[in-house]
């Protein structure tokens, strides 16, 4: 009992040692890795900023490997990348289908190299209100969103650990932890993405798996056309370069976790103590509810 007792103490010491010590890394400047001749796989590479990321990674140094279900936009981003004198290849896959993802996966093997660095980052949103959602809208971003990410890291990790090398990389939001009204499909496959993320993070902890870094993306909303029409009065929208910088920045130093902007670390932490009817308040004082009601998205858009 005695010793139990002792090794919670040391235990707890060590916790707040890690507190500590992060702290003090906020103000020192973080020293970074290189990704020259890392194989970097980007989902969602056709466009938005998983296009912008697949060019900022090529100028790194690393071969990209970029998959999209639209051939045509990811071959441009594959064009872009070569133009700048970078490697690129370009895959057409359905990240829905698993065995379309394990087929390709092991394409990829053969032609590339073995993936060190995994972006998951395809995603698409409804923007409807639940009862007025169709289910096979539902079921996509689900899909896309959280289920593709199970088949992509089956797919490219086992060789990663085999290595003790590379890097996996969760494009999710901050609707991945905080709920909206008109984006329940979308908020609850962002949950599962990040629920899924932070448990494999921890399976590879205990597993002693050191090799291997995992990097979480949670911004808020980024200017891509994806949540064309949202409307936004308190924060506008963030510049995709903007938020593809700091992506590539934290993956150089290893950072565990990415919110942007900076002040959406507090809102998680708001969230764990206050009560929900406050938090209810504070939704209607910010007009938050109201954001989607303007919505046109991509799609949309183009109708």
């Amino acid at each position: 009992m005695v010793a139990e007792i002792i090794e919670a103490l040391f235990g707890m010491i060590g916790v707040w040692a890690l507190v500590f010590w992060s702290w003090i890394k906020f103000f020192l400047p973080a020293s970074k890795k290189s990704l020259d001749g890392e194989i970097v796989l980007v989902t969602g590479a056709g466009s938005g900023i998983g296009r912008l990321m697949s060019i900022n990674f090529a100028k790194q140094g690393s071969t990209l490997v970029l998959w999209d279900i639209n051939k045509d936009g990811n071959d441009e981003t594959a064009e872009q990348i070569k133009q700048l004198g970078g490697k690129a290849h370009s895959y057409v896959v359905d990240v829905t289908k698993k065995e379309d993802v394990y087929r390709v996966a092991k394409q990829v093997t053969q032609e590339v190299g073995d993936v060190t660095i995994l972006v998951n980052n395809a995603g698409v949103v409804a923007g409807k209100k639940l009862l007025d959602c169709p289910d096979e809208l539902i079921e996509r971003s689900m899909n896309v969103n959280a289920m593709s990410i199970f088949w992509t890291v089956k797919a490219f990790l086992p060789s990663m650990i085999a290595k003790n090398h590379g890097h996996l990389v969760t494009i999710a939001s901050m609707a991945g932890s905080m709920g909206f009204p008109g984006l329940v499909e979308y908020c609850a496959s962002k949950f599962a993405a990040v629920g899924l993320h932070e448990s494999l993070m921890l399976e590879m902890d205990m597993q002693k798996v050191t090799g291997v870094q995992t990097t979480l993306v949670q911004p808020y909303w980024i200017d891509t056309g994806m949540f064309e029409g949202v409307t936004l009065d308190l924060i506008p929208m963030l510049e995709p370069q903007y938020v593809v910088d700091k992506i590539i920045h934290a993956v150089q130093t290893n950072q565990r976790v990415l919110c942007l902007p900076k002040s959406m670390y507090l809102f998680p932490y708001f969230k764990s103590w206050m009560p929900v009817d406050a938090t209810m308040l504070m939704g209607r004082i910010s007009k938050s509810g109201n954001v989607m009601e303007t919505f046109v998205g991509r799609q949309k858009k183009q109708t």
